[in-house]
């Protein structure tokens, strides 16, 4: 599948590629509990934070953070514990 950012095509299918060969080969086999591919991701990563930024879509995803209700781990953040 490719990315929706074209430029982040190639990235992508690198990391998904690697990230397949590695779970289906060694993770589920018990050989590597450690993400093998990790520096592709942060690579794919990069070219989809600046395409957003380069389509204006970050500042909104950034403007989202600010008001979503999951800001610790995933849990709930009550009102209350936000004023601290």
């Amino acid at each position: 599948m490719n990315s929706f950012a074209p430029e982040c095509t190639k990235a992508k299918k690198e990391y998904d590629n690697c990230f397949n060969n590695w779970y289906s080969e060694k993770f589920l086999k018990g050989e590597s509990m450690e993400n093998e591919c990790a520096d592709l991701w942060h690579e794919y990563e990069d070219c989809v934070k600046a395409a957003l930024a380069k389509k204006g879509v970050g500042k909104m995803i950034d403007e989202a953070r600010k008001q979503a209700p999951f800001e610790n781990g995933g849990k709930l953040v009550e009102e209350d514990e936000k004023k601290k």
